[in-house]
């Protein structure tokens, strides 16, 4: 497909100039890279400061026609099965949209910054998505695309100390918080989040000034232009999700080892306990288990094991335990990383499985969650 039939995000000039190699990606042109190439890319985020393009996702306002932020948070609730009225202004949640069957339809990211809900969806999803929302929301809330805001990632050790530099805030911030505020003139909205396991920030910016504020942020000493192959590679070992091949309408929250998204008030016995599509599923699987369960798979040798590849008890392959949902190298681990559902007996650090590659056995070994301890900055100081 040709990148000139492809819908652009506000920065696509700014990526070809800077030598972006752009692939379609959920409908939009996007940098899969840039000269210094996906590893570098990935080094160089674990390691400094990279500058992701996120601006194909879906930014959307949410707000209660009472006026009252709790009646949005409870409407948002018959579509999720995270506490969005317990969800502090100036917070964020990370949750699922889920179906009758409890498959997830898509998960997101939701802030609550006054009177507002701010959701952001994946790209893929969106026009689902919202239509979803629509559907189920309007009655009592207005729902408002905000197609006129890009959304930048701003991910590393040193994001902190560079976005400080432009806006002093964002030094108190901690893992998940949210604040207003002007980044080099620029009205934004600040998230302490990311996709990559490092700590770093999501900056809604005005369409109109992103670009401009993407200059200046890689204008700043350790920062530079990453794509969506290191962003990729990032998120594997990071042991993050990614819709549509980790997750979809076929898995369930619990079966992806997502239940530390279901606070306890969601759940059975809790003050708002289910009331979300497949709560009588989800809830059932809490108490009771799964039969299968996402783990992180270390394949022995160099080569990746890629989404798709069966998962078998031994050697023979004779025995069908799961398959691989996500896989690639890992250059922070300097190794294969793969991630994938196995049955539940299997899914215990350390337990052997096989996974078919080109029609021989590749032994893997289950592994905990994530690959790469987590820089996110929970705590002060």
């Amino acid at each position: 497909m040709s990148t000139e039939s492809l819908l652009h995000t506000p920065l696509f000039s700014l990526h070809t100039a800077l030598g972006a190699r752009m692939v379609p990606f959920a409908g939009y042109a996007m940098p899969l890279q840039y000269a210094e190439g996906i590893m570098a890319e990935h080094r160089h985020t674990r390691t400094q400061a990279g500058l992701f393009d996120v601006s194909h996702m879906g930014q959307v306002r949410l707000r209660a026609r009472s006026g009252a932020v709790r009646d949005a948070a409870l409407a948002l609730e018959q579509l999720v099965p995270a506490d969005i009225a317990g969800l502090a202004s100036g917070r964020q949640r990370y949750t699922q949209f889920t179906n009758a069957q409890g498959g997830i339809l898509d998960d997101l990211m939701v802030t609550r910054l006054g009177d507002d809900l701010l959701v952001v969806i994946n790209a893929a999803c969106k026009a689902a998505d919202i239509a979803h929302m629509r559907a189920h929301l309007s009655d009592t809330c207005t729902l408002d695309v905000l197609e006129d805001r890009a959304l930048l990632a701003l991910q590393g050790p040193l994001a902190g100390q560079v976005l400080a530099a432009l806006a002093p805030a964002v030094a108190d911030m901690l893992f998940m918080d949210v604040r207003t505020l002007d980044i080099a003139g620029a009205a934004c909205v600040v998230s302490r989040s990311g996709y990559t396991g490092e700590d770093g920030f999501e900056i809604s910016v005005p369409a109109a000034q992103a670009e401009a504020l993407a200059r200046t942020l890689l204008a700043q000493p350790g920062v530079a232009p990453i794509g969506l192959g290191a962003r990729d590679s990032l998120r594997l070992e990071a042991g993050l999700c990614l819709y549509g091949a980790d997750i979809d309408e076929t898995t369930t929250p619990v079966e992806a080892a997502l239940e530390w998204s279901i606070q306890k008030s969601r759940r059975a016995g809790g003050v708002r306990a289910g009331g979300f599509p497949g709560a009588e599923i989800i809830l059932a699987q809490l108490s009771e288990g799964t039969a299968r369960r996402r783990v992180g798979l270390l394949p022995e040798g160099r080569a990746p094991v890629r989404g798709g590849a069966g998962l078998f008890a031994d050697a023979t392959l004779a025995s069908p335990v799961g398959k691989v949902t996500s896989g690639g190298f890992g250059p922070t681990v300097d190794a294969p990383v793969a991630m994938g559902y196995v049955s539940t007996a299997l899914a215990q650090p350390g337990q052997a499985v096989a996974a078919e590659l080109r029609g021989r056995a590749v032994p893997c070994t289950v592994q905990a969650l994530p690959f790469v301890p987590a820089g996110f900055r929970r705590t002060a100081g």
